[in-house]
């Protein structure tokens, strides 16, 4: 009788406890179509071709996004162009290479500190350094530079947790077949490695993408359209910054929803894009 009972109970509680996992799990769900939904349906109007190639004008009264959204693509690229093989690098010595464990410890209370910090402090330390110090001025370089310090422990963490997943077993295989360790690690490690360098540099990149705070200091408010030499020293916006700008300076909420709506759609371009190449790169290796 008392076995019985214990059996029905834990039936009850297994149910309940799936209950509650499907139904956070469609909370979760949920939320994130509401917020899209609700992006989409008070921005999709505003999207236009003009609006998308083409630069403000207050002689005209027009408004385009081009150059925010060419200097969210530059920014993008001067920054993982940097980062990642920075961060692919710190991770290799940590896992391969690193044998003093004090060493291993102040670089990874370094990476979690770093992980730690708000993006604003990064705007001032970028614009103290960079901008004051190392005499830059705003724009795409300097803007690129501090969110390299920004992204670096995302890249170097996931990318230390994948090596730690690659056997041993592949090591000792490379070494005894008589191949040395750099070699060992370019093309045995790293090519079974991917998916998590992969996943660093997608997270890096949602977070470049989505960043704010710390180009309000580095990157500057300028809306005119630039080369990308002429960009990389001169105020120039991204789209998160031009969000904030057009949402608060100028109180045009449907052109920041429009902006939103563009910042989900190039999120999710470059997360695409990202994942293909890495792909691409694992069935080379491999």
């Amino acid at each position: 009788m008392m076995e019985a009972r214990v059996r029905r109970f834990r039936r009850i509680r297994s149910s309940l406890l799936k209950l509650l996992v499907r139904l956070s799990g469609a909370t979760v769900c949920l939320a994130l179509a509401a917020l899209i939904g609700y992006i989409l349906a008070n921005g999709a109007a505003g999207i236009t071709a003009e609006f998308l190639t083409t630069q403000t004008s207050y002689v005209h009264d027009t408004i385009g996004i081009l150059p925010n959204i060419l200097n969210t693509l530059y920014i993008v690229l001067v920054a993982m162009v940097i980062a990642i093989p920075f961060g692919t690098c710190a991770a290799v010595y940590l896992n391969e290479y690193a044998s003093n464990k004090r060493v291993v410890r102040a670089i990874g209370f370094a990476v979690e500190t770093l992980t730690g910090i708000p993006s604003v402090i990064f705007g001032l330390v970028g614009m103290l350094f960079f901008i004051q110090i190392m005499g830059l001025q705003a724009g795409i370089l300097a803007g690129g530079l501090t969110l390299v310090v920004m992204v670096l422990p995302t890249i170097i963490s996931n990318t230390l947790e994948s090596l730690k997943t690659v056997p041993d077993a592949y090591r000792e295989g490379s070494l005894a077949l008589g191949g040395g360790k750099w070699h060992m690690i370019r093309t045995v490690v790293l090519p079974n490695a991917i998916d998590g360098i992969a996943t660093g540099c997608i997270l890096a990149i949602g977070r470049i993408v989505g960043e704010s705070a710390a180009l309000l200091y580095t990157a500057g408010f300028g809306l005119i359209l630039n080369s990308f030499m002429t960009a990389l020293s001169s105020s120039s916006a991204t789209l998160t910054v031009a969000l904030y700008v057009y949402a608060t300076e100028r109180g045009e909420l449907s052109v920041a929803f429009s902006l939103a709506t563009i910042l989900l759609i190039l999120t999710l371009l470059l997360n695409i894009a990202a994942t293909l190449c890495a792909r691409k790169l694992g069935t080379k290796e491999g």
